[in-house]
């Protein structure tokens, strides 16, 4: 007998409303019950099990609030609160830690312990809208279960003495948990789950009074046999092959997409060194009292704290700015007041992108009470980041986008993907980089993609999986970046780039420094002056609002800092542009603060210096200004952006190698992780593709051997070997990392082909989505299209042809919401062991490559100047019409580039930003949470199983 790990969980036991408990302790992002520590995202049960007010309560990096789980009013499930962030006093509750489920959860019927009828249902705590049928009833899909959960089934049945029994269970992360045990309970709508009852209910009385003759009865019912299952007509798909490229019919297996983040605000930083108290032992209350720690603050309770000591500080008489000195205290002063106007700032998507480090600079020593000596900081270096905020237009960008790949990505599908996706025959998995903007993105790209209603924030926790390893940082590859950049800087500005340009080379793209503009080094000091101009009008402008700031008195109420709302908001605020105000609610201050710091690095008077890395900043800034603030009315900011963009447009795509060699070079160091998990994508979804081709060869080949005899057997499994030890030798691991199959060769998570009620129940579509930001999607693109210059893989051609490479060169920014897709066809056409069975076929997008300045016509003007948002470029071939890139080829090409299978840590995922699990011990105690036992009979929808094998931990699919 195995021990049953069980869940954590805490009680809370009020005996009256209200009632102050010493052992519960709340937090801005946990709940401590008797010293045991809850991460939001948490559940909140009520302790009555007839109340079934369920919250979940969610972090404040995913936005907060609550997600309300009742019993279903119309076509409700769930309400979600962005306000409410404090759990219930009135009662008593349990407190369970939340489990993502990828937003589907199983309802599982009993009749008996060795018979159990599984159906899915989307998940209410999702987006709680309840997809029903046209006869108002709740749409549900029978699904396989699991050996483990069938042993579930069984023990849960046993455990209550309950013959008939309900139950829900949740699947997380290769793991299923009973959530609700109902009791006496049955399928609502199905004819097969009560011909199967009879049948069971039949051998129970059968083998009660004639034991003798049990054995001897069919299993199914007389009128049952050989009767064909009808689908449903009002749940078939049409037609969902397309005619590839040799002409026969195709069948999409995988879509592999890499995404970058939607419209955001731009990225800002604020540096001042400080020597004020107050900061000081801030910095000190939150490094645990050492003296020389850096100390990060970005909670919404840390921030507050800094927010309620600058308003202090600020509030002191400005200095003048006679001497040096005072010229420095005005400056700092100034840096105060920026501080201070970006932690009061609200009406952005996030405060969580609202950061600030303290790290102490100068130390003394002083004398305790008791004569003990200590250091104590005298003075700190205060660095605040903010800004890169996604807009209300990058959400719109992303959700349209998701809209777009539902009725575009999935041929013959249109609306067919939301049936795909719900009848588990749609394996979505959504990833995302550590930055808010981007993980925003991917939730809302998510709703748009599967139709889903209500607030990003479940959205978010319930369906993207965090992996900053993968998907952020350029650390990896930040020497080769900054070699790149030095070079770069000469190309600019010595004008080299004018002689090398006498006469156009036939590649064009082969060239250093390829996309700058001849005339670069003429136009920096145009630049310049124009950054000049526009800066000073915003500090005229900054200068009015400061002044009204000055004029309130010290004891004027200031809303508190209140995340929650500054998370809340999504749309364009009419009545802020009406008043002539930034669009956001950026303020004057913080953009004069943006375009006066651009302006200052941009170009050291003093050195007489042009920094060239600034030039993309101050593209960002002009394209975002124009975007967002036109009715500002700057002069000089179009014929700015006009300048910005013919230098960033040589800047940009040079940043990450200035020549084929290089870009390779860096673009395999950044993104090695990401190349190896997109190989391992493909690779399982070949296996798959195989396995299914495979038993339905095995099926026919039965009746061959029948009336054949065993020669042909013997062709059949010579066949079979050949194929098997291709494909081991086509991938560094014999290992599918998604591991579908368990011991008894049950495909886990799939519908039941039997009862699906739709024509293809076997069809199955792998989706993986990777958000990320513009370093990922050129560093990925330019392997892509490079790879063949690696030694290792001379004289093999370009995975592009030279059309595709003009196209590309031409493309100077991959903007916002562009992407790169790769769809993986197979051929059913063609022998298994064809490497043209499998076709790859991959595009691309520019994204929100559009200029602000591009004339339109009236009804895009129009919607232009009220929604601020630039529309997304559709996808463009990177292969010829005609061409068949082989998925064999592709890990050929690729493979030198990426992480091999076997690096990839074997780790159980987590929930949203590691919240579902805090330690080690708490993940194997998830995973070893049920036990699987040697023994017991089971069904799963009527049919008899073999008793369980001892259970193997599966390879999970690294997140």
């Amino acid at each position: 007998m195995y021990e049953v790990p069980i869940p954590r969980y805490a009680l809370v036991n009020r005996q009256f409303p209200n009632q102050d408990l010493d052992y519960l302790v709340e937090e801005e992002d946990f709940v401590e019950v008797h010293g045991n520590r809850f991460w939001k995202p948490f559940v909140e049960k009520p302790v009555d099990g007839d109340d079934h007010s369920i919250m979940i309560y969610y972090p404040s990096s995913a936005g907060g609030g609550m997600k309300e789980l009742f019993r279903k009013i119309g076509n409700r499930s769930s309400k979600f609160h962005p306000e409410v962030r404090r759990v219930r006093r009135e009662g008593s509750y349990i407190y369970e830690e939340f489990m993502p489920t990828g937003g589907t959860d199983v309802k599982v019927y009993t009749v008996g312990p060795e018979y159990a009828h599984a159906e899915a249902r989307k998940s209410p705590v999702v987006d709680g809208v309840v997809m029903r049928n046209p006869d108002g009833k709740e749409v549900r899909y029978p699904v396989l279960l699991t050996p483990a959960e069938k042993q579930i089934a069984r023990e849960v049945c046993l455990a209550f003495s309950q013959g008939v029994c309900g139950f829900d269970l949740l699947r997380c992360e290769g793991r299923s948990y009973v959530c609700d045990v109902n009791g006496w309970s049955f399928v609502k709508n199905s004819h097969k789950y009560y011909d199967d009852a009879a049948c069971v209910l039949r051998k129970m009385f059968l083998d009660a009074i004639a034991p003798h003759i049990s054995s001897a009865i069919p299993p199914t019912l007389p009128w049952m046999v050989n009767e064909p299952v009808q689908p449903s007509e009002g749940l078939t798909h049409q037609s969902r092959s397309i005619i590839g490229a040799s002409g026969q019919s195709e069948e999409l297996r995988c879509v592999i997409a890499i995404i970058r983040h939607g419209d955001r605000t731009p990225k800002q930083k604020v540096k001042l060194k400080v020597t004020e108290e107050k900061l000081l032992n801030l910095m000190l209350q939150y490094n645990g009292g050492r003296p020389r720690a850096e100390t990060k603050l970005k909670s919404a309770v840390q921030l507050q704290d800094l927010l309620d000591a600058t308003r202090t500080l600020v509030r002191r008489n400005r200095p003048g700015r006679g001497s040096d000195s005072e010229a420095e205290e005005f400056e700092h002063a100034e840096k105060l007041r920026q501080v201070k106007a970006v932690l009061e700032e609200g009406g952005h998507f996030s405060g969580i992108y609202r950061k600030v480090q303290l790290k102490p600079l100068k130390w003394v020593k002083v004398s305790k009470e008791n004569g003990e000596e200590v250091e104590r900081p005298t003075e700190a270096l205060m660095v605040l980041k903010y800004g890169g905020v996604l807009t209300h237009a990058g959400r719109k960008q992303a959700e349209e986008l998701g809209r777009y790949f539902r009725y575009h990505m999935y041929p013959g599908e249109g609306t067919g993907l939301l049936r795909l996706h719900s009848t588990y025959r749609h394996d979505l998995k959504i990833y995302s980089s550590d930055e808010g903007r981007v993980q925003m993105s991917a939730a809302a790209f998510a709703k748009g993609l599967l139709d889903l209603e209500g607030e990003l924030t479940p959205i978010l926790v319930s369906l993207v999986s965090k992996d900053s390893s993968m998907l952020d940082g350029l650390e990896n590859a930040s020497i080769e970046i900054k070699e790149a950049k030095v070079k770069l800087n000469e190309i600019i500005t010595s004008g080299a780039k004018a002689d090398q340009n006498s006469k156009a080379p036939e590649k064009p793209w082969m060239v250093d420094g390829a996309g700058v503009t001849s005339n670069a080094s003429e136009l920096l000091p145009k630049l310049f002056e124009l950054t000049k101009k526009v800066t000073e009008q915003v500090r005229l402008l900054a200068k009015d609002e400061d002044e009204e700031l000055a004029e309130r008195s010290s004891f004027d109420v200031v809303t508190p800092y209140d995340q929650a709302k500054a998370l809340g908001k999504t749309n364009i605020d009419a009545n802020q542009i009406a008043a002539g105000l930034p669009c956001g609610n950026e303020g004057f201050l913080l953009m004069f603060a943006r375009w006066r710091k651009l302006e200052r690095d941009l170009y050291n008077e003093r050195k007489g210096r042009y920094d060239i890395t600034q030039i993309p900043d101050v593209y960002d800034s002009c394209k975002y200004d124009l975007l967002h603030n036109a009715h500002l009315n700057l002069e000089g900011l179009d014929e700015l952006f006009k300048v910005a963009q013919l230098l960033a447009d040589g800047v940009i795509p040079n940043e990450y190698g200035i020549n084929p060699r290089q870009k390779l070079a860096i673009g395999s160091k950044i993104a090695r992780r990401l190349l190896g998990k997109i190989l391992i994508d493909l690779r399982n979804t070949r296996e798959e593709a195989i396995n299914v081709a495979e038993l339905k060869t095995n099926q026919s080949s039965n009746s061959v051997v029948s009336s054949h005899g065993k020669d042909d057997a013997n062709q059949h499994y010579k066949a079979h070997s050949k194929i098997d030890n291709t494909r081991r030798a086509s991938f560094t691991s014999d290992k599918s990392m998604d591991q579908e199959d368990d011991d008894d060769g049950e495909i886990k998570y799939r519908l039941d082909p039997k009862y699906a009620n739709v024509k293809t129940p076997r069809r199955h579509v792998r989706t993986r989505l990777y958000f990320t930001s513009e370093s990922h999607i050129h560093s990925l693109m330019n392997v892509l299209r490079y790879c063949n210059l690696d030694e290792s893989l001379q004289g093999e051609p370009s995975l592009f042809k030279n059309i595709a490479l003009e196209r590309l060169y031409r493309t100077k920014e991959l903007d916002y919401m562009s992407y790169i897709v790769l769809r993986l066809f197979e051929n059913t056409e063609v022998a298994l062991e064809d490497p043209k069975r499998f076709r790859l076929e991959m595009t691309f997008s520019r994204g929100a490559d559009l200029s602000p300045l591009e004339k339109r016509n009236d009804s895009e003007a129009a919607s232009f100047h009220q929604e601020h948002t630039l529309p997304i470029m559709g996808p463009e071939r990177l292969q010829e019409v005609g061409s068949c890139l082989t998925l064999e080829m592709m890990e050929k090409m690729i493979r030198p580039f990426a992480m091999p299978a076997e690096d990839f840590p074997p780790s159980i995922p987590h929930g949203f930003s590691g919240y579902f699990s805090k330690s080690a011990a708490v993940l194997e105690r998830l995973a070893n949470l049920w036990p699987f036992h040697k023994h017991g009979n089971n069904t799963n929808n009527g049919n008899k199983v073999e008793k369980p094998k001892e259970h193997r931990q599966p390879l999970q699919e690294y997140y």
